[in-house]
Protein backbone atom coordinates (compact mmCIF):
# COMPACT_ATOMS: atom_id res chain seq x y z
CA UNK A 1 0.00 0.00 0.00
CA UNK A 2 1.36 3.54 -0.36
CA UNK A 3 1.91 6.09 2.06
CA UNK A 4 -0.05 8.84 1.55
CA UNK A 5 1.63 12.74 2.30
CA UNK A 6 0.56 16.33 1.72
CA UNK A 7 3.79 16.98 0.28
CA UNK A 8 6.81 15.10 -0.85
CA UNK A 9 9.70 17.03 -1.37
CA UNK A 10 13.32 14.92 -3.43
CA UNK A 11 16.45 16.41 -2.64
CA UNK A 12 17.27 17.54 1.32
CA UNK A 13 19.80 20.54 0.09
CA UNK A 14 18.95 24.10 1.59
CA UNK A 15 15.84 24.33 -1.00
CA UNK A 16 14.34 20.11 -0.04
CA UNK A 17 14.99 20.91 3.90
CA UNK A 18 13.30 24.45 4.13
CA UNK A 19 10.57 23.24 2.10
CA UNK A 20 9.76 20.54 4.39
CA UNK A 21 10.17 21.84 7.38
CA UNK A 22 8.25 25.05 6.22
CA UNK A 23 5.01 22.70 5.19
CA UNK A 24 5.25 20.83 8.13
CA UNK A 25 4.88 24.29 10.66
CA UNK A 26 2.39 24.81 8.20
CA UNK A 27 0.43 21.68 8.68
CA UNK A 28 1.36 19.80 6.00
CA UNK A 29 2.40 15.54 6.39
CA UNK A 30 5.70 15.92 4.84
CA UNK A 31 7.89 13.28 3.44
CA UNK A 32 11.53 14.74 2.06
CA UNK A 33 14.01 12.09 0.19
CA UNK A 34 17.56 12.47 -0.19
CA UNK A 35 19.62 10.05 -1.64
CA UNK A 36 23.17 11.00 -0.28
CA UNK A 37 23.93 13.66 2.41
CA UNK A 38 21.22 16.01 4.05
CA UNK A 39 22.06 19.75 3.69
CA UNK A 40 22.77 18.79 -0.39
CA UNK A 41 26.15 19.90 -1.80
CA UNK A 42 26.00 23.51 -0.29
CA UNK A 43 26.57 21.73 3.15
CA UNK A 44 28.79 18.77 2.30
CA UNK A 45 30.83 19.58 -0.26
CA UNK A 46 30.13 23.59 -1.32
CA UNK A 47 28.91 26.85 0.78
CA UNK A 48 30.37 25.47 4.48
CA UNK A 49 33.38 23.69 3.97
CA UNK A 50 34.77 25.79 1.30
CA UNK A 51 34.60 28.81 3.85
CA UNK A 52 36.43 26.95 6.42
CA UNK A 53 39.07 25.64 4.01
CA UNK A 54 39.16 29.69 2.99
CA UNK A 55 39.67 30.65 6.55
CA UNK A 56 42.48 28.46 6.46
CA UNK A 57 44.52 30.31 3.51
CA UNK A 58 43.40 33.26 5.65
CA UNK A 59 45.51 32.08 7.76
CA UNK A 60 48.05 31.38 5.60
CA UNK A 61 48.28 34.66 4.17
CA UNK A 62 48.18 36.58 7.47
CA UNK A 63 51.55 34.49 8.67
CA UNK A 64 53.01 35.15 5.61
CA UNK A 65 52.97 38.92 6.00
CA UNK A 66 53.21 38.88 10.09
CA UNK A 67 56.25 41.40 9.65
CA UNK A 68 54.33 43.90 8.46
CA UNK A 69 52.40 43.41 12.10
CA UNK A 70 55.84 43.05 13.54
CA UNK A 71 55.51 39.77 14.38
CA UNK A 72 57.97 36.95 13.42
CA UNK A 73 58.13 33.10 14.17
CA UNK A 74 60.20 29.99 12.97
CA UNK A 75 59.67 26.33 12.04
CA UNK A 76 55.91 26.92 10.96
CA UNK A 77 54.29 23.95 9.63
CA UNK A 78 51.37 23.04 7.76
CA UNK A 79 49.07 20.19 7.51
CA UNK A 80 46.48 20.03 4.96
CA UNK A 81 44.86 17.29 6.52
CA UNK A 82 44.23 18.86 9.53
CA UNK A 83 42.67 21.70 7.67
CA UNK A 84 40.73 19.04 5.30
CA UNK A 85 39.68 17.51 8.46
CA UNK A 86 38.47 20.68 9.78
CA UNK A 87 36.61 21.53 6.88
CA UNK A 88 34.54 17.63 6.84
CA UNK A 89 34.12 18.60 10.70
CA UNK A 90 31.84 21.25 10.28
CA UNK A 91 29.85 20.25 7.39
CA UNK A 92 29.38 16.91 9.95
CA UNK A 93 28.38 19.20 12.73
CA UNK A 94 25.64 21.23 10.59
CA UNK A 95 24.26 18.17 8.97
CA UNK A 96 23.15 16.61 12.80
CA UNK A 97 21.90 20.03 13.38
CA UNK A 98 19.59 19.63 9.83
CA UNK A 99 18.62 15.80 11.54
CA UNK A 100 17.53 17.61 14.30
CA UNK A 101 14.93 19.99 12.85
CA UNK A 102 13.39 17.58 10.60
CA UNK A 103 12.62 15.64 13.66
CA UNK A 104 11.54 18.33 15.37
CA UNK A 105 9.22 19.68 13.10
CA UNK A 106 7.86 15.75 12.36
CA UNK A 107 9.35 15.25 8.81
CA UNK A 108 9.46 11.36 7.34
CA UNK A 109 13.07 11.25 6.24
CA UNK A 110 13.72 8.83 3.89
CA UNK A 111 17.34 7.69 2.41
CA UNK A 112 17.23 6.85 -0.83
CA UNK A 113 16.87 7.27 -4.44
CA UNK A 114 13.09 9.47 -5.86
CA UNK A 115 11.47 8.58 -8.81
CA UNK A 116 8.37 9.72 -10.38
CA UNK A 117 5.92 6.92 -11.41
CA UNK A 118 2.57 9.56 -12.31
CA UNK A 119 1.18 12.93 -11.21
CA UNK A 120 1.40 12.93 -7.87
CA UNK A 121 2.98 9.41 -7.30
CA UNK A 122 6.40 8.80 -7.17
CA UNK A 123 8.50 5.34 -5.75
CA UNK A 124 11.12 5.41 -3.53
CA UNK A 125 13.92 3.03 -3.31
CA UNK A 126 16.22 2.67 0.13
CA UNK A 127 18.85 0.47 1.20
CA UNK A 128 16.21 -2.69 1.87
CA UNK A 129 13.09 -2.21 0.10
CA UNK A 130 11.06 0.16 -2.66
CA UNK A 131 8.21 2.54 -1.02
CA UNK A 132 5.43 3.48 -2.82
CA UNK A 133 4.32 7.56 -2.20
CA UNK A 134 1.58 9.30 -2.94
CA UNK A 135 1.91 13.11 -2.79
CA UNK A 136 -0.73 15.78 -3.63
CA UNK A 137 1.65 17.92 -4.26
CA UNK A 138 5.67 17.05 -5.08
CA UNK A 139 8.61 19.29 -4.70
CA UNK A 140 12.19 18.72 -7.18
CA UNK A 141 14.88 20.31 -5.17
CA UNK A 142 17.60 17.52 -6.70
CA UNK A 143 19.99 20.43 -7.41
CA UNK A 144 23.00 20.10 -9.98
CA UNK A 145 26.32 18.91 -10.26
CA UNK A 146 29.44 19.99 -11.38
CA UNK A 147 29.83 20.72 -15.57
CA UNK A 148 32.37 18.20 -17.28
CA UNK A 149 34.44 18.86 -20.40
CA UNK A 150 33.96 15.95 -23.02
CA UNK A 151 36.42 13.37 -23.94
CA UNK A 152 38.28 14.12 -20.47
CA UNK A 153 40.39 11.61 -18.80
CA UNK A 154 38.45 10.16 -16.33
CA UNK A 155 41.25 9.98 -13.46
CA UNK A 156 39.92 11.97 -10.68
CA UNK A 157 43.40 11.54 -8.63
CA UNK A 158 44.38 14.68 -11.09
CA UNK A 159 41.67 16.44 -12.61
CA UNK A 160 39.29 17.25 -9.98
CA UNK A 161 35.79 18.57 -9.85
CA UNK A 162 34.85 21.34 -6.98
CA UNK A 163 34.13 17.50 -4.73
CA UNK A 164 37.62 16.39 -5.28
CA UNK A 165 39.38 19.82 -4.53
CA UNK A 166 37.44 20.19 -1.10
CA UNK A 167 39.23 16.85 0.02
CA UNK A 168 42.82 17.50 -1.48
CA UNK A 169 45.52 14.95 -0.07
CA UNK A 170 48.30 17.22 -1.07
CA UNK A 171 49.01 21.03 -1.95
CA UNK A 172 50.11 21.06 -5.66
CA UNK A 173 53.00 22.59 -6.89
CA UNK A 174 51.52 23.86 -10.21
CA UNK A 175 47.88 24.07 -10.09
CA UNK A 176 45.80 24.80 -13.57
CA UNK A 177 42.32 25.89 -13.20
CA UNK A 178 39.55 25.59 -15.94
CA UNK A 179 36.50 28.19 -15.17
CA UNK A 180 37.02 31.57 -13.77
CA UNK A 181 33.79 32.06 -11.92
CA UNK A 182 32.83 32.32 -8.31
CA UNK A 183 34.06 28.65 -8.34
CA UNK A 184 37.33 28.99 -10.23
CA UNK A 185 38.25 32.26 -8.62
CA UNK A 186 37.50 30.73 -4.90
CA UNK A 187 39.99 27.81 -5.56
CA UNK A 188 42.57 29.66 -6.83
CA UNK A 189 42.99 32.04 -4.19
CA UNK A 190 42.73 29.56 -1.47
CA UNK A 191 45.68 27.42 -3.05
CA UNK A 192 47.66 29.92 -4.01
CA UNK A 193 47.51 31.05 -0.91
CA UNK A 194 48.75 27.70 0.22
CA UNK A 195 51.18 28.19 -2.34
CA UNK A 196 50.43 27.04 -5.49
CA UNK A 197 51.40 28.35 -8.74
CA UNK A 198 47.94 28.70 -10.25
CA UNK A 199 47.06 29.27 -13.76
CA UNK A 200 43.25 30.57 -14.54
CA UNK A 201 41.91 30.21 -18.04
CA UNK A 202 38.70 31.12 -18.42
CA UNK A 203 36.90 31.09 -22.24
CA UNK A 204 35.13 34.45 -21.95
CA UNK A 205 37.10 37.82 -21.88
CA UNK A 206 37.39 38.23 -18.32
CA UNK A 207 37.40 36.81 -14.56
CA UNK A 208 33.86 36.86 -12.39
CA UNK A 209 32.24 37.64 -15.97
CA UNK A 210 29.00 37.87 -13.79
CA UNK A 211 30.17 40.56 -11.92
CA UNK A 212 30.46 44.40 -13.16
CA UNK A 213 32.45 45.09 -15.03
CA UNK A 214 34.65 47.28 -13.57
CA UNK A 215 34.78 44.81 -10.15
CA UNK A 216 36.04 42.12 -12.64
CA UNK A 217 39.25 44.30 -13.82
CA UNK A 218 39.61 45.06 -9.94
CA UNK A 219 39.62 41.65 -8.81
CA UNK A 220 41.67 40.05 -11.99
CA UNK A 221 44.76 43.01 -10.88
CA UNK A 222 44.45 41.66 -7.38
CA UNK A 223 44.52 38.04 -8.72
CA UNK A 224 47.69 38.77 -10.91
CA UNK A 225 49.75 40.82 -8.19
CA UNK A 226 49.48 37.60 -5.86
CA UNK A 227 51.24 35.94 -9.08
CA UNK A 228 48.26 34.13 -10.32
CA UNK A 229 48.88 33.42 -14.65
CA UNK A 230 45.07 34.65 -16.22
CA UNK A 231 44.43 33.58 -19.22
CA UNK A 232 40.97 35.24 -20.71
CA UNK A 233 39.44 34.20 -24.04
CA UNK A 234 41.14 30.89 -23.80
CA UNK A 235 39.93 27.39 -24.04
CA UNK A 236 40.62 23.96 -23.42
CA UNK A 237 40.73 21.66 -26.35
CA UNK A 238 42.50 19.02 -24.79
CA UNK A 239 43.95 17.49 -21.31
CA UNK A 240 45.74 14.31 -20.80
CA UNK A 241 46.62 12.54 -17.34
CA UNK A 242 49.47 10.42 -17.10
CA UNK A 243 52.61 9.67 -14.47
CA UNK A 244 51.00 12.68 -11.73
CA UNK A 245 50.35 15.12 -13.59
CA UNK A 246 48.72 16.49 -16.53
CA UNK A 247 49.21 18.06 -19.71
CA UNK A 248 46.40 20.62 -21.27
CA UNK A 249 46.14 22.14 -24.85
CA UNK A 250 45.30 25.79 -24.98
CA UNK A 251 43.42 27.78 -27.43
CA UNK A 252 44.47 31.54 -27.71
CA UNK A 253 43.67 34.03 -30.37
CA UNK A 254 44.10 31.41 -32.99
CA UNK A 255 47.01 30.18 -31.46
CA UNK A 256 47.83 26.71 -29.62
CA UNK A 257 50.09 26.18 -25.93
CA UNK A 258 50.36 23.97 -23.73
CA UNK A 259 50.06 23.83 -19.83
CA UNK A 260 52.12 21.26 -17.74
CA UNK A 261 49.94 21.15 -14.19
CA UNK A 262 50.17 18.58 -11.04
CA UNK A 263 46.51 18.77 -10.96
CA UNK A 264 43.65 20.00 -12.83
CA UNK A 265 40.45 22.21 -10.81
CA UNK A 266 37.18 21.62 -13.36
CA UNK A 267 35.09 24.87 -12.70
CA UNK A 268 33.27 25.21 -15.88
CA UNK A 269 29.64 25.40 -14.05
CA UNK A 270 26.78 22.94 -13.14
CA UNK A 271 23.98 21.08 -15.04
CA UNK A 272 20.91 19.91 -13.55
CA UNK A 273 20.23 16.65 -11.60
CA UNK A 274 16.49 15.89 -13.61
CA UNK A 275 18.29 12.18 -14.73
CA UNK A 276 16.32 9.34 -13.47
CA UNK A 277 13.52 11.19 -11.65
CA UNK A 278 10.79 10.11 -14.25
CA UNK A 279 10.53 13.53 -15.69
CA UNK A 280 9.99 11.82 -19.64
CA UNK A 281 7.15 9.99 -18.70
CA UNK A 282 5.01 13.38 -17.56
CA UNK A 283 6.96 15.16 -20.08
CA UNK A 284 8.03 17.79 -17.89
CA UNK A 285 9.63 21.24 -19.45
CA UNK A 286 13.45 21.75 -19.53
CA UNK A 287 15.77 24.02 -20.48
CA UNK A 288 19.00 22.83 -21.41
CA UNK A 289 19.08 20.32 -18.12
CA UNK A 290 17.13 22.40 -15.86
CA UNK A 291 13.99 22.79 -14.66
CA UNK A 292 11.31 25.25 -16.50
CA UNK A 293 9.13 26.64 -14.14
CA UNK A 294 7.16 29.89 -12.89
CA UNK A 295 7.05 32.24 -10.55
CA UNK A 296 5.39 30.58 -7.70
CA UNK A 297 8.20 27.49 -8.80
CA UNK A 298 5.06 25.50 -11.04
CA UNK A 299 6.10 23.14 -13.65
CA UNK A 300 4.20 22.43 -16.85
CA UNK A 301 2.69 19.24 -14.63
CA UNK A 302 -0.25 20.07 -12.01
CA UNK A 303 1.38 19.47 -8.55
CA UNK A 304 4.44 19.32 -9.40
CA UNK A 305 7.17 21.72 -8.51
CA UNK A 306 11.16 22.63 -8.77
CA UNK A 307 13.35 24.89 -6.70
CA UNK A 308 17.09 25.77 -6.18
CA UNK A 309 19.41 24.79 -8.59
CA UNK A 310 17.67 22.35 -10.47
CA UNK A 311 14.92 25.34 -11.66
CA UNK A 312 18.23 27.38 -13.02
CA UNK A 313 20.45 29.84 -12.29
CA UNK A 314 21.32 31.95 -9.88
CA UNK A 315 22.59 28.96 -8.07
CA UNK A 316 23.16 30.01 -4.98
CA UNK A 317 21.61 28.20 -1.52
CA UNK A 318 19.97 31.44 -0.13
CA UNK A 319 18.09 31.60 -3.53
CA UNK A 320 17.08 27.85 -3.13
CA UNK A 321 15.74 28.77 0.30
CA UNK A 322 13.77 31.68 -0.08
CA UNK A 323 12.14 29.72 -3.66
CA UNK A 324 10.90 26.88 -0.68
CA UNK A 325 9.10 29.64 1.69
CA UNK A 326 7.75 31.21 -1.64
CA UNK A 327 6.30 27.73 -3.11
CA UNK A 328 5.36 25.89 0.05
CA UNK A 329 3.17 29.22 0.96
CA UNK A 330 1.75 29.55 -2.59
CA UNK A 331 0.41 26.18 -2.03
CA UNK A 332 -0.73 26.74 1.39
CA UNK A 333 -2.33 29.61 -0.04
CA UNK A 334 -0.53 32.64 2.14
CA UNK A 335 -2.03 35.49 0.82
CA UNK A 336 1.24 37.32 1.68
CA UNK A 337 3.68 35.41 -0.22
CA UNK A 338 5.94 37.38 -3.03
CA UNK A 339 7.60 35.93 -6.03
CA UNK A 340 11.07 35.79 -5.55
CA UNK A 341 12.68 38.57 -7.15
CA UNK A 342 15.58 37.80 -8.77
CA UNK A 343 17.35 40.85 -9.59
CA UNK A 344 17.24 41.28 -6.18
CA UNK A 345 19.27 37.85 -5.30
CA UNK A 346 23.57 38.51 -3.89
CA UNK A 347 25.89 36.87 -5.17
CA UNK A 348 29.21 36.87 -3.09
CA UNK A 349 32.41 35.10 -4.38
CA UNK A 350 34.71 34.33 -1.24
CA UNK A 351 38.15 35.30 -2.56
CA UNK A 352 40.94 37.28 -1.80
CA UNK A 353 39.56 40.12 -1.95
CA UNK A 354 35.86 38.99 -1.85
CA UNK A 355 33.41 40.07 -3.70
CA UNK A 356 29.57 41.03 -3.29
CA UNK A 357 26.72 42.35 -5.57
CA UNK A 358 23.05 42.43 -5.65
CA UNK A 359 21.45 44.31 -8.76
CA UNK A 360 22.16 45.35 -12.01
CA UNK A 361 25.88 45.88 -13.40
CA UNK A 362 26.37 49.25 -14.44
CA UNK A 363 26.73 47.61 -18.04
CA UNK A 364 23.29 45.66 -17.92
CA UNK A 365 21.45 48.94 -16.57
CA UNK A 366 22.76 50.73 -19.76
CA UNK A 367 21.90 47.53 -22.23
CA UNK A 368 18.42 47.66 -20.62
CA UNK A 369 18.32 51.56 -21.03
CA UNK A 370 18.16 52.64 -18.26
CA UNK A 371 19.67 56.22 -17.42
CA UNK A 372 21.89 55.93 -14.23
CA UNK A 373 23.87 57.94 -12.03
CA UNK A 374 26.86 55.97 -10.37
CA UNK A 375 28.84 56.39 -7.57
CA UNK A 376 32.24 55.33 -6.58
CA UNK A 377 34.14 55.39 -3.30
CA UNK A 378 38.10 53.75 -3.38
CA UNK A 379 39.20 52.00 -0.71
CA UNK A 380 42.63 53.54 -0.48
CA UNK A 381 40.62 56.52 1.52
CA UNK A 382 38.69 54.16 4.11
CA UNK A 383 40.63 54.40 7.31
CA UNK A 384 39.58 51.30 8.41
CA UNK A 385 40.48 49.94 5.26
CA UNK A 386 44.18 51.03 6.05
CA UNK A 387 44.53 50.47 9.49
CA UNK A 388 43.85 46.48 8.76
CA UNK A 389 46.53 46.96 5.66
CA UNK A 390 43.12 46.13 3.25
CA UNK A 391 42.87 49.05 1.13
CA UNK A 392 42.47 47.62 -1.89
CA UNK A 393 38.92 47.44 -3.03
CA UNK A 394 35.50 49.45 -4.38
CA UNK A 395 32.46 50.10 -3.45
CA UNK A 396 30.22 50.72 -6.39
CA UNK A 397 26.62 52.05 -6.25
CA UNK A 398 24.44 52.29 -9.23
CA UNK A 399 20.68 54.50 -9.19
CA UNK A 400 18.29 55.39 -11.63
CA UNK A 401 18.83 58.94 -12.82
CA UNK A 402 15.61 60.26 -12.65
CA UNK A 403 14.23 58.42 -9.63
CA UNK A 404 17.27 58.01 -7.52
CA UNK A 405 16.21 54.63 -6.94
CA UNK A 406 19.19 52.34 -6.11
CA UNK A 407 19.09 49.25 -8.74
CA UNK A 408 22.47 48.10 -8.31
CA UNK A 409 25.87 47.64 -5.64
CA UNK A 410 29.21 45.98 -6.24
CA UNK A 411 32.02 45.57 -3.96
CA UNK A 412 34.98 44.51 -4.39
CA UNK A 413 37.65 44.41 -0.44
CA UNK A 414 38.06 43.21 2.86
CA UNK A 415 34.38 41.25 4.83
CA UNK A 416 32.45 42.49 1.76
CA UNK A 417 30.48 39.87 1.48
CA UNK A 418 29.08 40.87 5.28
CA UNK A 419 27.86 44.13 3.86
CA UNK A 420 25.95 43.24 1.29
CA UNK A 421 22.67 42.91 3.05
CA UNK A 422 22.93 46.44 3.75
CA UNK A 423 22.44 47.33 0.32
CA UNK A 424 19.80 44.55 -0.87
CA UNK A 425 17.86 45.68 2.40
CA UNK A 426 17.83 49.16 0.94
CA UNK A 427 16.84 47.60 -2.67
CA UNK A 428 13.87 45.78 -1.37
CA UNK A 429 13.05 48.83 0.98
CA UNK A 430 13.01 50.72 -2.31
CA UNK A 431 15.27 53.36 -0.67
CA UNK A 432 16.50 56.28 -2.66
CA UNK A 433 20.24 57.51 -3.15
CA UNK A 434 18.59 60.86 -0.23
CA UNK A 435 17.49 58.43 1.83
CA UNK A 436 20.57 56.36 1.68
CA UNK A 437 22.89 59.79 2.17
CA UNK A 438 20.95 60.50 5.11
CA UNK A 439 21.69 57.20 6.87
CA UNK A 440 24.25 57.54 9.75
CA UNK A 441 26.55 54.85 8.84
CA UNK A 442 29.48 53.63 12.13
CA UNK A 443 32.74 55.02 11.71
CA UNK A 444 35.21 53.68 11.21
CA UNK A 445 34.18 50.38 9.56
CA UNK A 446 34.83 49.84 5.95
CA UNK A 447 31.03 49.51 5.70
CA UNK A 448 30.90 53.69 6.00
CA UNK A 449 32.36 53.54 2.33
CA UNK A 450 28.67 52.52 0.89
CA UNK A 451 28.28 55.82 2.48
CA UNK A 452 30.90 57.21 0.57
CA UNK A 453 29.45 55.76 -2.30
CA UNK A 454 25.97 57.08 -2.07
CA UNK A 455 27.29 60.69 -1.98
CA UNK A 456 29.29 60.45 -4.76
CA UNK A 457 26.49 59.66 -7.01
CA UNK A 458 24.45 63.12 -5.97
CA UNK A 459 28.00 65.04 -6.12
CA UNK A 460 28.21 65.20 -2.20
CA UNK A 461 31.05 63.33 -1.93
CA UNK A 462 33.29 64.50 1.43
CA UNK A 463 36.28 62.19 1.39
CA UNK A 464 37.11 61.92 -2.77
Amino acid sequence: MPEDYDLAVIGGGPGGYVAAIRASQLGFKVALIEKEHLGGVCLNWGCIPTKALLKGAEVAHTLNTMENWGFSANNLSFDINKLVGHSRAAAKKLTGGIEYLLRKNHVTVFIGTATLTGKCKLQVSTENKLIAINAMHIILATGAKPRELPNLPSNRDIIWTAREAMTPDVVPQRLLIVGAGAIGCEFASFFSDLGSKVTLVESLDRILPAEDREISQLAERAFAKRGIDILTDSLISNIAANNNKAEAEIEHNGSKSKIVADRVILAIGVSGNVENLGLESLNVNLEHSFIKTDQWCRTNVVGLYAIGDVAGAPWLAHKASHEAIVCVDHIAGETSVKPLNRVQVPGCTYCRPQVASVGLSEQRAKKQGISVRVGRFDLQASGKAIAINEPKGLVKTIFEADSGKLIGAHMIGPEVTEQIQGLVIAMGAEMSDEQLAETIFPHPTVSESIHESVLDSINKAIHK
